[in-house]
């Protein structure tokens, strides 16, 4: 515990100089910043997130077409388009993520805001989960209960299936974390940010590992629990907040190995 202290000061301070509006402009999360109402942030955050792999600008790219189909208003096109809309919809999206996923997801949003109250509704936590495993697997019963593809349920991860839900978990963070720094929203109140799990991605992981607050190999969710484990021991409250650091140290600084 000594040891993982120790990395305190130096952690805290690469948090307060990445945790920092100018982050915004080189990640998804700028796309959720582009509107003003709840749903509209959290339904844009959410399918930013879920096609958040490979390189960021492409990334970028694929969410603004996302909410060009969307007519740049997420939350009445959700609720209320045609099935003419839907047609429009061709092609891929984003890698693996082509338009059969995009319209499942549009269907299955409209579900969860008709009928289970919403997003933040459907991702609650109760009081005595550590963090956000059962609520991730809860959502994703909600999520697929409708007719789908077989296909689109990987675009969800599981951490059942032992997945560190990379994705689901850097949405949750941009939803609920709370600061003034202006990168996360804290829009949602329904989870605590001592829940929350660090978005473990090969950078982050790497990091972690060159730190030893990781020492297991694979970025799966038991990778996850034994990074939070320590994560916790710098800040009890937030400890999801050094995903800041991690994440620029491997990405800016190329701090690894």
């Amino acid at each position: 515990m000594e040891e993982i202290l120790a990395l305190k000061p130096f952690l805290d301070e690469k948090v307060e100089q990445y945790n920092h509006v100018e982050f915004i402009t080189t990640d998804p999360v700028q796309i959720p910043h582009r509107f003003y109402k709840k749903e509209d942030i959290e339904i844009s955050g959410f399918l930013a997130a879920a096609i958040a792999w490979g390189n960021r600008k492409s990334i970028i790219k694929s969410a603004e077409k996302i909410i060009r189909y969307l007519e740049d208003s997420p939350h009445d096109f959700i609720l209320n388009h045609t099935e003419k809309d839907l047609q429009k919809i061709k092609g891929s999206i984003h890698r693996t993520f082509n338009s059969e996923d995009f319209i499942f997801f549009i269907r299955s949003l409209q579900n969860i805001y008709q009928k289970h109250g919403g997003l933040e509704e459907v991702f609650s936590a109760k009081k005595e989960e550590r963090d956000t495993f059962y609520l991730i697997e809860r959502f994703r019963e909600v999520f697929f209960e409708i007719e789908h593809l077989g296909r689109t349920e990987k675009h969800i991860s599981s951490p059942q299936k032992n997945s560190s839900a990379k994705r689901i978990n850097m949405f949750l963070r941009w939803m609920v974390r709370k600061d003034a720094k202006g990168v996360d929203f804290g829009i949602w109140e329904s989870i605590s940010p001592s829940q929350l799990v660090c978005p473990l991605d090969v950078h982050s992981g790497n990091v972690a590992r060159t730190l030893k607050l990781l020492r297991r190999t694979q970025n799966d969710w038991t990778a996850v629990s034994e990074l939070m484990t320590n994560l916790r021991i710098l800040d009890a409250n937030d400890p999801v907040k050094y995903d800041f650091a991690l994440f620029g140290l491997g990405v800016f600084e190329k701090l690894s190995g």
